[in-house]
């Protein structure tokens, strides 16, 4: 029998020893100057970032003024990040967001979904719960594009439309931070029922490094824009409310509440992920000037093997202590077992870090 040969950014895994999958793993790690640091597989590739553009999509709601004039706290900022579990804390929390807007469930354009956590759905088939619009893991972003589009003085109705007031806000917000032209995004429809940006993982990276910098500039504070603490804001939002960007024992809620605010984390659908880490010794180590980026695309969208690349690479950056990263070690440590618990497979992370200073 002929071994096959891989390339340096998969990950393979096995069942009794034959290659069963092979995922191929895209990363970038830039730092808040936008330099590259380390790459796997094409740090270029042009991703569909998803729900990791809500920090983005949530600054050109707060810079219209919506999240002020909407009396918006930091758990509101926080939600309009998430792509939550729909647990019941997140639902009434969407609902007081539009009571604050004066707006109604029905004024929201995305759908009703299964909860994001199986458990959750369960729940509601046993208590005859039908999962309207104010249950999307989105809910919290849709009530503040509201929110965002009464400061304008925008329709309500059409607000999740491409060339909707306070989405030509989002547009130019996304250029912006993602220091990019408009020739060089590509916009599509999310599952949300919203523009989507699609754009290079390094410039993706290079925008979480730049929300990690405006939190640390916030704590030092040190002369900033309007924008940059706006930024900082909303990663100081998601670093103290985990539980609503995420859920119960979701990888992102998860990860923010072991490192404690030294870093925010994001999921984007179908495997896309961004990490902005604040300056500390640990970046400046990894030839980081200031605050450190991470973005990766799994291209066949699991979910699992996501995860468990997301905590490898912090474990080879030697981000956070080894206590930290034990709480991420479920999603680390794959078990690839059968419905009687017996392992059938091992993960094998056969990719590459590439260093490029």
């Amino acid at each position: 029998m002929t071994r096959t040969t891989y390339g340096d950014n998969l990950v393979v895994t096995d069942r009794g020893g034959v290659v069963e999958n092979t995922h191929e793993i895209h990363a970038a790690v830039t730092d808040a100057d936008g330099r590259l640091l380390f790459y796997v597989g094409n740090p270029h590739r042009i991703t569909l970032i998803r729900s990791a553009a809500k920090p983005m999509q949530a600054l050109a709601v707060v810079e219209t003024g919506g999240a002020d004039q909407s009396s918006f706290d930091s758990v509101d900022l926080a939600l309009m990040c998430a792509s939550h579990s729909s647990e019941e804390r997140h639902v009434q929390r969407a609902r007081q967001m539009l009571v604050k807007v004066g707006a109604t469930e029905d004024d929201l354009r995305c759908g009703g979904q299964p909860s994001i956590t199986p458990q959750v759905t369960e729940g509601w088939w046993r208590d005859g719960v039908t999962p309207t619009a104010v249950y999307n893991c989105c809910s919290g972003k849709h009530a503040g594009m509201l929110a965002g589009a009464k400061a304008l003085g925008a329709p309500l109705t059409d607000y999740h439309l491409h060339d909707h007031p306070i989405q030509q806000r989002v547009k130019r917000a996304v250029e912006e931070v993602a220091r990019l032209p408009p020739s060089e995004i590509i916009w599509g429809i999310d599952g949300c029922n919203m523009p989507a940006p699609a754009y290079p993982l390094i410039s993706l990276s290079h925008s979480y490094a730049l929300f990690a910098k405006a939190s640390s500039d916030l704590g030092r504070d040190a002369a900033t824009t309007e924008r940059e603490r706006w930024m900082g804001r909303i990663y100081d939002a998601m670093a103290r409310h985990p539980e609503q960007v995420g859920g119960d024992g979701r990888f992102c809620t998860m990860l923010m509440e072991a490192f404690e605010g030294r870093l925010i984390g994001k999921l984007g659908a179908d495997a896309c992920y961004a990490i902005g880490v604040k300056e500390s010794e640990e970046t400046r180590r990894l030839g980081a000037r200031g605050a450190l980026g991470l973005a990766v695309k799994v291209g066949d969208g699991n979910y699992s093997i996501l995860y468990a690349v997301l905590a490898h690479l912090l474990e080879q950056l030697r981000i956070g202590s080894s206590g930290e990263r034990e709480a991420l070690k479920a999603f680390h440590e794959l078990k690839m077992v059968n419905s009687v618990g017996v392992q059938t497979g091992t993960v094998n992370f056969q990719y590459k870090l590439h260093s490029v200073l």
